[in-house]
């Protein structure tokens, strides 16, 4: 039994930032560093007065309120979203907001505000707390922030507020809030992405902006950040109770884009589900039952998983499934679909594939592509690796085959043969 002394230390070093890679954690350190020092630099630019003070207040018990009101749904985004995913953050309505309206320091505040009430209260405690990744998106947001003060510092003619003479007669005080606004939201994404990219092994580029379409819903919770500032300013704060709706909307919009992703994304390894998979299965078919060429199909099982399941447990055998499958979508061409197939097994359909000889050739490709990835674990020095996979070949149209059923059986059956054989091979659908 430990003593209590144990648990300030293991609060602070159980933090999975010390065991990410060097890399990494030197990154989000050096990120962590550089928001403070810009935000102390920045805070003495303009002064706080009892007004800011008022408005600022408003716009705290605002952002609580909606923090509070959207906890359940923000809590199911956190759940289900994929670590390669960037959040979309529409806490920005809140420090948007408070960059155009406020002084620096109170925006900054705002930020860390935000950030902090949205930690306390959608983080679900029966699940371990990542305060550094908390920090970190905190980090990046102040960062973005500082940069959108000192634009709008050296480009408006009245630093904070919103000119009240209107949008209509200050155009370039308009372009200025504009281009402070991109500039914040860019700084942050393009931060947040090289984390993603840094974190894991080199991927597409098409995989590293997954989900990046959903970045237009925070230019909207940008663009209600401007009509925000402007409420708070120029007319009366109550009217901000219909931003704070408006944000509850967009929650749900956003929860339901990315339950539809969900539906057709492994969440293990990014790859299209089974059912997704069959679904672009039949299209693909359907187009050469027509005469539009050739479709080949490509069922792989690892051999032998169980043993790494079983020796290394399943949170590893997951981090080596998917490593596998960021090795299959490199060995295969963009109108090419991966799926898992369920457990350690994966389904590859190959549009417009010449003959069965070409397809053999890609699934030997494959075959010697699996055993070279290697998964190091972050907690021990060790090393999986040579992971052989055995592969199922078949082609539509041929004969006996009249759908996907058939195909799928077809190639299922070469895939016991590649087993019965020995494993670590390919075999080809006959007849």
């Amino acid at each position: 039994m430990r003593g209590g002394t144990d648990r300030p230390d293991s609060w602070f070093t159980g933090w999975r930032l010390w065991r990410l890679p060097p890399r990494v954690r030197t990154y989000v350190l050096v990120v962590n560093v550089v928001a403070v020092a810009a935000s102390v630099g920045t805070a003495w630019l303009a002064p706080v007065g009892r007004q800011d003070l008022v408005r600022f207040g408003v716009l705290a018990v605002c952002a609580v309120a909606a923090i509070e009101a959207t906890r359940h749904i923000e809590r199911q985004r956190e759940y289900n979203r994929a670590p390669t995913v960037a959040y979309v953050d529409t806490k920005a309505v809140w420090s948007i907001a408070a960059v155009i309206a406020l002084p620096a320091v109170l925006a900054s505040a705002m930020v860390v505000l935000t950030y902090a009430v949205a930690w306390w209260r959608i983080w679900p405690r029966e699940r371990p707390v990542l305060p550094h990744r908390w920090i970190f998106s905190a980090a990046t947001v102040l960062c973005g922030t500082q940069a959108a003060v000192l634009v709008l510092g050296l480009g408006l003619h009245h630093y904070p507020g919103i000119p009240d003479s209107g949008f209509a007669a200050g155009l370039g005080d308009l372009a200025v809030i504009a281009l402070a606004a991109v500039l914040r939201w860019a700084i942050n994404t393009a931060l947040v992405m090289v984390a993603i990219a840094l974190s894991s092994t080199p991927r597409s580029v098409s995989e590293l902006f997954s989900g990046f379409g959903d970045q237009i819903l925070e230019a909207g919770a940008i663009g209600l950040g401007l009509v925000t500032a402007t409420l708070l300013v120029l007319a009366n704060p109550l009217v901000l109770v219909g931003v704070v709706v408006a944000l509850v909307a967009l929650h749900r919009g956003l929860l339901l884009t990315q339950f539809q992703r969900d539906a057709r994304t492994d969440v293990t390894t990014g790859l299209a589900t089974k059912r997704w998979w069959r679904t672009i299965a039949e299209q693909y078919l359907e187009r050469a039952r027509a005469g539009h060429g050739t479709v080949g199909v490509l069922l792989l099982d690892l051999d032998h998983f169980k043993a790494i399941n079983d020796t290394y447990g399943h949170p590893t055998g997951d981090l080596v499934l998917r490593e596998i499958a960021i090795a299959l979508r490199d060995e295969v061409r963009e109108q090419d679909v991966c799926g898992r197939w369920g457990g350690e097994e994966f389904a590859i359909v190959v549009p417009n594939v010449p003959t069965m000889e070409h397809l053999g050739r890609l699934a030997d490709r494959i075959r010697r592509r699996v055993p070279r990835v290697a998964v190091v674990l972050p907690d021990r020095d060790t090393v999986i690796s040579e992971v052989t996979v055995s592969i199922g070949c078949a082609i539509y149209p041929a004969e006996h085959l009249t759908g996907v059923d058939d195909v799928l059986v077809a190639t299922d059956t070469a895939l016991y043969r590649a087993k019965q054989a020995g494993r670590n091979r390919v075999e080809l659908a006959t007849g």
